[in-house]
């Protein structure tokens, strides 16, 4: 999960939704910009954190706090495995999709242990075969990934609060403050930044309509510190939720 200090405890988002969030994104992208396959992207943008599942495990810091999953510093080799192996359920687009992102999450790892690169050459091979049943390039993978993992970032940026407020108007300046997205699939590089109306402005803007509207929910705790896992657990079914609003405008 994705906790954010609130001033009366924590704001946690679930990875799913901010999966969910992410595929919003994606679903307003301008139809000259979409890669192959682009409701089957989006698909496995909306499916890459089910592995995620806030009630099974430990989800406190040591101190008793929410644990938000930037702190992570281990992978559950096991869970991983079967999310790829499951994703495969909804086809081998997604699963190649899905794939090329625990890849990507887990390569900094290579070296630590036999099963870590046993995994990743697993993945490899995977994706390569798919690539050639799919009749496609690994260009053509590769920048499907490439807008994947775009949407995925926008997404955590909201989530996470990154979004820097910029100017006094729409326009450019020289004082203009913006956070860079990720590149697309043609290397073209993107920032973000708030306006004064509030408004999420993307350049260059890449999205269908000049102004949309994206949705996700939180849930808000508080209380500080948790003894256990439980009692986070329970705390979290009984608390309220809200729904956040984010207004891209171009």
């Amino acid at each position: 999960m994705i906790v954010n200090l609130h001033e009366q405890g924590w704001e946690v988002i679930y990875h799913r939704a901010h999966a969910l969030l992410a595929a919003q994104i994606a679903g307003n992208w301008h139809p000259e910009l979409r890669p192959q396959r682009w409701l089957e992207t989006i698909s496995a943008i909306s499916h890459h954190d089910d592995l995620e599942k806030e009630w099974e495990g430990n989800h406190l810091t040591p101190a008793g706090a929410p644990r938000d999953f930037t702190l992570e510093k281990e992978v559950d080799l096991e869970r991983v495995r079967k999310l790829t192996q499951n994703a495969q359920y909804r086809g081998r687009w997604v699963a190649m999709l899905i794939s090329m992102h625990m890849s990507f999450l887990i390569e900094g790892m290579r070296g630590e242990s036999k099963e870590i690169d046993e995994f990743l050459d697993e993945q490899i091979a995977n994706q390569q075969k798919w690539i050639e049943e799919l009749e496609i390039t690994k260009d053509d993978a590769a920048k499907a990934y490439a807008f994947f993992q775009w949407c995925d970032r926008m997404s955590l940026i909201l989530c996470n609060k990154e979004v820097p407020e910029g100017t006094t108007s729409a326009e450019e300046t020289d004082d203009f403050r913006a956070l860079e997205i990720a590149k697309d699939g043609d290397g073209q590089s993107y920032s973000v930044s708030m306006r004064s109306d509030g408004n999420i402005t993307v350049k260059p803007w890449a999205f269908k309509d000049d102004k949309f509207t994206v949705r996700l929910e939180a849930t808000y705790l508080d209380q500080l510190q948790f003894t256990d896992n439980n009692e986070l657990t329970e705390a979290l079914q009984k608390a309220p939720i809200k729904t956040l609003e984010w207004t891209f405008a171009k």
